[in-house]
């Protein structure tokens, strides 16, 4: 069985980068019918934050990828680790090593002036003498001495690193904690993790974890190394890029689909099909077609997706989505109206309310446009319009009841009706741009359409 795991560690919010590799981890679970689990790596108890570990939480909840079983967190397992340290030191493969930070680094430092890189020099390997008094000693694992350290990478293929590259590191700090590469290991091979998909900024870590795997008799999982996101410049991703925590994307007015639908195309593609449902992924993907080169992101791309998910919404959705920014619209009438027209114009939420509250909640009169309606003949017509409005007996219930409303305007006072738009726009909107009129007077009660009116003449007296 396929079992796939996310392991975040909690000591910042869940990025979109981080977001991108549970995606992948959890469709190819999945698509398998296998299991996806969720680690939290807080082992760190200093960096560590609850809002964190919360947070990554709330944002899997946000865009629907559930996890199975309950969430392992590694602060909970130190026993478990010290067993597993125990157990390697009792087998020879694993050694307490006494060298103090100072006398590492001068060692270092001779190595650096010798050409060679800076590296343990294994002084601890095979001792047997008595140690040295006042030293807190680390725990080191013994590395193979000579050959190669092998691995298939789905991505990347054959995977080499001579054994000589990689000293006896540490598995055990002085104070007793764990090392991240032994932890992990231990994890993955306790929880039954099968298949590990990460940034290749893990590649490094990779050969590590296989001596910590081989040293136990661990199955070895197979690995998928994803190149990382780029920014448009094939730089490191910023938060001015689109680096931002995830919950930030729902505070921008983005919606979960478009998110995930803009992240699996960030190293996986599937012919030419830009738009892909959840279930969609879950169906397709397979981890063999991820992308050995590195994606950039692309702000019109989300903003474009999010565009066609906005406009998939109806009106109970978009309401319920609402909810989150404090936005209630309880008239039926001007969501029938409205938000097929709004929908159109938005790429985000956020254009969704502020477009609304332009239409039902219009600021002052853009001091542009005023100068260009500011004329006896707008005037006129304006005033004109207001009193045939007041006049008209004929229900305003529809778009195209406005529309003839407008028409018999313009017929009665022999004119194009294209000259009403302006002042009219002017009127009720008090900027250029927005949606069509039509539907915005069919929404608007008449009282309201009035006192917009007769405000929009008196600043055109």
């Amino acid at each position: 069985m396929i079992v796939t795991r996310f392991a975040p560690s909690p000591t910042g919010y869940l990025h979109i980068g981080g977001l991108r590799t549970a995606l992948f981890n959890y469709l190819y679970a999945r698509n398998s019918g296998g299991k996806f689990l969720l680690r939290i790596e807080d082992t760190d108890l200093a960096r560590n934050s609850t809002e964190a570990k919360e947070a990554i939480i709330k944002a899997f909840d946000w865009v629907g990828i559930n996890y199975d079983g309950e969430v392992v967190y590694q602060s909970h397992r130190f026993e478990l680790y010290t067993k597993y340290i125990e157990h390697l030191i009792s087998e020879g493969k694993a050694y307490y090593c006494y060298m103090s930070k100072e006398e590492l680094e001068t060692l270092r430092e001779e190595q650096r002036k010798r050409g060679e890189t800076p590296r343990y020099d294994n002084r601890y390997r095979d001792f047997s003498g008595t140690p040295p008094s006042g030293i807190k000693p680390v725990v080191r694992i013994k590395a193979p001495l000579d050959g190669e350290i092998c691995f298939k990478d789905g991505v990347k293929g054959e995977i080499k690193v001579m054994a000589k590259e990689i000293d006896d590191f540490i598995i055990a700090r002085s104070d007793g904690s764990p090392t991240y590469n032994f932890v992990v290991a231990i994890d993955d091979a306790l929880m039954g993790v099968s298949d590990i998909i990460r940034g290749d900024d893990h590649l490094s870590n990779t050969p590590k974890q296989i001596i910590i795997y081989e040293a136990l008799g661990f199955k070895i999982p197979n690995f998928f190394h994803v190149p990382m996101i780029l920014n448009p410049q094939g730089h490191k991703l910023s938060k001015r890029d689109g680096a931002m925590s995830v919950m930030e994307y729902k505070d921008m007015g983005y919606l979960p689909e478009a998110l995930l639908n803009f992240l699996v195309r960030l190293g996986w593609s599937y012919g030419d099909k830009e738009i892909f449902s959840l279930k969609e992924m879950i169906d397709l993907f397979n981890p063999n077609d991820l992308n050995s080169s590195p994606s950039a992101y692309n702000t019109d791309k989300l903003l474009w997706l999010n565009s066609h998910y906005i406009n998939m919404l109806d009106n109970e959705s978009i309401n319920k989505l609402l909810e989150y920014y404090n936005v209630k619209i309880v008239d039926v009438k001007v969501q029938n109206l409205l938000y097929s027209e709004i929908k159109e114009r938005s790429k985000t939420l956020i254009d969704f309310i502020n477009l609304l509250n332009e239409c039902l909640n219009p600021k002052d009169f853009d001091l542009k446009m005023a100068q260009k309606v500011r004329n006896s003949g707008n005037l006129e017509i304006l005033k004109s319009f207001m009193d045939y409005f007041i006049g008209c007996s004929a229900p305003l219930q529809t778009p195209k009841d406005v529309e003839n409303l407008i028409e018999s305007f313009a017929n009665t006072n022999n004119f194009d009706s294209k000259k009403l738009f302006m002042p009219l726009r002017y009127a009720l909107l008090g900027k250029s741009g927005g949606i069509s009129l039509a539907p915005l007077i069919a929404a608007l009660g008449k009282d309201e359409l009035i006192a917009r009116f007769q405000k929009a003449i008196n600043t055109l007296k």
